[in-house]
């Protein structure tokens, strides 16, 4: 996703500034203490010249009280002020950080299948964490110190002037030798922030996959294998990390020396100035305490530049996400899907390439129309294109070539929504959330009652066993549903299909996970449930297919036979043999689901 341009565009936190715009009082009552802190802050001086130069030199006792009780109380100002500006920015920096990652997230749940298979997702949450931290600390505590000790610095140096026109200009001469090298390291800095962060997230994207699938790595022995790849992109991690610092290091060093270096220098001629009668003790040490001030800012200026130059790679990240736009979208002008839904699918000369695939064909010129009602199973040896064709009618992917029709309307005039509000999917690859047993099948329908996600879980067998949970539909399904074994978790999302109430029903392997007495509790299930409803099935068990309307054979993405299965074994094709080879030992799984 990361493109040269995007790592080189100038300001990238400038483009979160709409998400700070959204609270301008936030942002007035920010603006309004941080100036009174910065204007108190500035007021200091001017008080300890009037004292040295007056207050000592009468040696009245009572205008000495008078000045230290005016500093107490730009003290007590400079504290309350200070307080508020904290309270204010801190507060912009967690809303615009809120705002930011439910963007994101929406964004990112809105993309296409097809940037899900060439993205890691660890690394999709690392941006959704790590980053948004970085943003936090950018708008909250480095973009106050950063104003603050901008009109510090920039005020310093204006009553400088005033003080002393002489001295400052020997002191702001300075000044150009100080900024541009900070520019330029604080680009090095942002860059070698930018690849930290990469790296960080690729290692937790590796951590995220690992920790997920940690059964597996642990039957297989693995763990030591995981544990020396993890530590070494933590190690690289830490290389780039260290790179980041040093630079920043640099920065900070070299800023300090400059600053501090000139601000003695010209100390040294004040100094000669005061012993020569040219100038005041008292107006010296108001300019002294102006150069700190102004010194000061600018040093702490290059350490809040650096972590906004940091902040800027997660800024970039960010929007490179935000900037992703989903390859299915709705269309300008949708239109209407027919009301009432008959169901009736047909694909029209159909061919398809996986988008991170471009080299092998999937589907080639597939064509079938599936009546209202009438149940079709689509069988075929692994990777023939079978679950490809659900992908398709369910708009994961657009075809390459050809039409899907839905009622006679093409899919690519619906709105998404209005199509998958058509259509239940029993998958495969079942996924069960890490919620309860009732919010696991109430996914189809979130508002559905628990009597309505109980009658469901009856027709789809699963009752008996989710009232001998612990908490019944209460009951939570633990991350992944580890909890429950995979017969119950297909239950559950048949549960969640019949629960959906959808005219077109997809069974993608639906009984592949279920023991042969879950199996035929099931299979009850979903004959009740297919009645009035279109089904495409994709099957390797014949329980399903044996009662289908039509079976149809697919081989590399094309139809190669059509029948009942009766049919199809007579005819002695591809299907026939698919048919023997599943009953001999050791190949049960011939036409698993692509």
């Amino acid at each position: 996703m990361t493109t040269e341009k995007t790592r080189r565009s100038p300001q990238p936190l400038l483009r979160l500034m709409p998400y700070v715009l959204r609270y301008k009082r936030l942002v007035a009552a920010a603006i309004c203490f941080l100036s009174l802190a910065a204007a108190t802050t500035l007021a200091l001086p001017l008080a300890v010249r009037r004292m040295i130069d007056h207050g000592f030199a009468a040696a009245d006792g009572s205008f000495i009280n008078t000045y230290f009780a005016m500093l107490l109380a730009l003290a007590g100002l400079l504290a309350v002020s200070s307080a508020m500006r904290y309270f204010y920015v801190i507060t912009i920096g967690e809303r615009v950080v809120a705002d930011l990652r439910r963007e994101v997230f929406a964004r990112v749940t809105s993309l296409s299948p097809a940037f899900f298979d060439v993205n890691q997702s660890g690394e999709i949450v690392s941006r959704l964490t790590a980053d948004t931290t970085q943003i936090k600390s950018a708008f909250g505590s480095a973009a106050s110190q950063a104003l603050r000790n901008l009109i510090l610095c920039f005020g310093a140096m204006g009553m400088m002037i005033l003080t002393s026109p002489k001295l400052s200009a020997l002191v702001l001469g300075a000044i150009p030798l100080i900024v541009f090298p900070l520019v330029g390291f604080g680009r090095s800095v942002r860059a070698r922030a930018r690849a930290a962060q990469d790296t960080l997230a690729a290692t937790s994207a590796f951590a995220s996959e690992t920790i997920g699938a940690s059964r597996t790595v642990q039957a297989f022995g693995g763990e030591k294998a995981a544990e020396a790849r993890y530590g070494a992109t933590v190690e690289t991690a830490y290389m780039a990390a260290k790179s980041a610092i040093r630079s920043r290091a640099f920065l900070t060093g070299f800023a300090i020396l400059m600053v501090f270096g000139s601000i003695v220098g010209v100390l040294w001629y004040g100094a000669q100035g005061v012993l020569a009668g040219t100038i005041s003790a008292g107006t010296l040490s108001q300019f002294v305490l102006y150069s700190v001030i102004a010194a000061s800012s600018l040093g702490q200026l290059s350490e809040v530049w650096g972590e906004l130059s940091q902040a800027g790679g997660a800024a970039e990240r960010l929007t490179e996400l935000l900037r992703e736009v989903p390859a299915i979208r709705d269309p300008e002008h949708p239109v209407a899907l027919p009301s009432p839904a008959r169901g009736e699918v047909s694909f029209d000369a159909v061919s398809f390439v996986y988008p991170s695939r471009t080299s092998a064909v999937t589907l080639d010129s597939l064509s079938f129309t599936v009546k209202a009602g009438e149940t079709v199973a689509i069988v075929g040896p692994s990777g023939a294109g079978k679950s490809t064709v659900l992908s398709l009618l369910m708009r994961f992917y657009d075809p390459t070539a050809g039409a899907i029709l839905l009622d006679g309307v093409d899919l690519r005039q619906v709105r998404v929504a209005d199509l998958r509000a058509r259509l239940a999917i029993v998958p495969q690859d079942v996924t069960i959330f890490a919620a309860s047993i009732h919010d696991n099948i109430a996914f189809s329908m979130p508002h559905a009652s628990r009597e309505q996600v109980r009658q469901a879980a009856i027709a789809a067998q699963a009752d008996e066993f989710i009232s001998r949970l612990d908490k019944g539909y209460d009951t939570l399904a633990g991350e992944r549903g580890v909890t429950l074994s995979g017969g119950q978790r297909q239950r559950i999302a048949i549960a969640r299909a019949i629960l959906k109430n959808a005219p077109v029903l997809l069974l993608d392997e639906a009984t592949s996970a279920l023991d042969a007495e879950s199996e035929t509790l099931v299979q009850t299930a979903l004959d009740g449930l297919m009645q009035d409803r279109t089904t495409i099935v994709i099957a390797h068990r014949l329980a399903t297919v044996l009662k289908a309307d039509r079976i149809l054979v697919v081989d590399a993405g094309r139809i190669v036979e059509e029948g009942t299965h009766a049919q199809l074994v007579a005819r002695g094709g591809l299907y026939a043999s698919l048919a023997r080879l599943q009953f001999e030992p050791g190949t049960q799984g011939f036409m698993a689901a692509q």
